[in-house]
């Protein structure tokens, strides 16, 4: 049974005959007669009487003609559906960014994408490169952003490679210089992120590269908080050049960190390697490599 006997079938008995059928159909009639002797073929049962010029359903046509159009409209709809999502005009895209910096560089990107694909229902969810990693790998997101991984897990598109800057307290014996190396801020404690963020391993692998381990002075997700934190007089906290620049306040200082290459914030967006990306993370990828930061 294929769609297009169902099609003839339904033809026939909206048009009243084979004749009238086969020209809205553009076939002969031949091929409508023959579409439909499949089809009684292929469900062992006839669907049509023949009387004279009559055409009467059977008991059989009558349920099959019912249910063919339902299947052919269910069919039409599903074909109208996959071209709406070819072309943008509905779908879904589920959405990771990096709890960190996200207001600095994708609201503007995150409203452009509304404006430009309104039907399209974007679910975000933010957290840091580990949780963001976790729920593309389940499935739970298509795209996320993260810092570049080394994983074969994952294919990614690369957004932004920052360098990190420190923000100290004003009071800080060093807080009057332009630069500060990493290894000058061994005796003052640091302000951390959650496990969740990458970065944290970046950076205790650079200071026990420099020959010490941090202090820990306190831990958060939240970069505004740190930045109070610093103000206070708790500790350091390197942030993202982006990110610290939009943090300075009375009480707070920013330096330009001098630090081991690897020490960045290098925001790539990532997906599940060999994965199918719907058009609407497609048309996400493509407004990154528009709009691509750069400082």
């Amino acid at each position: 049974m294929e769609f297009k006997q169902l099609k003839s079938f339904v033809e026939v008995m909206h048009q009243g005959g084979f004749t009238q059928a086969a020209k809205t159909l553009h076939i002969s009639q031949s091929a409508v007669s023959k579409q439909i002797a499949q089809l009684e073929q292929s469900l062992g049962t006839p669907l049509l009487e023949r009387l004279g010029s009559q055409l009467r359903l059977t008991a059989a046509g009558s349920v099959v003609l019912q249910r063919a159009e339902g299947m052919l409209r269910l069919r039409d709809e599903l074909l109208t559906e996959l071209d709406d999502l070819s072309h943008l005009a509905r779908g879904e895209l589920r959405l990771g960014l990096p709890l960190l910096g996200s207001d600095a560089l994708f609201a503007g990107l995150f409203a452009e994408y509304r404006r430009r694909y309104p039907n399209i229902s974007v679910q975000l969810l933010e957290g840091g490169s580990r949780h963001i990693e976790q729920a593309v790998l389940s499935g739970e997101l298509e795209l996320g952003g993260s810092l570049l991984p080394n994983d074969p897990q994952f294919d990614c598109q690369p957004f932004c490679d920052e360098p990190l800057d420190a923000l100290l307290p004003l009071e800080h014996p060093l807080a009057t210089k332009d630069e500060i190396a990493l290894e000058e801020l061994a005796d003052t404690p640091f302000l951390l992120y959650q496990r969740s963020f990458v970065l944290n391993d970046r950076l205790l692998q650079a200071c026990q590269q420099m020959g010490f381990t941090p202090k820990e002075g306190g831990r958060s997700g939240q970069a505004d908080f740190l930045a109070a934190l610093v103000a206070a007089g708790q500790g350091v906290v390197l942030l993202p050049s982006v990110v610290a620049r939009g943090l300075v306040r009375p009480g707070v200082i920013r330096l330009s960190l001098k630090a081991p290459d690897y020490l960045r914030w290098d925001i790539a967006f990532i997906w599940r390697r060999g994965a199918y990306l719907s058009k609407a993370a497609q048309a996400w990828l493509a407004l990154l490599r528009e709009r691509r930061f750069s400082p």
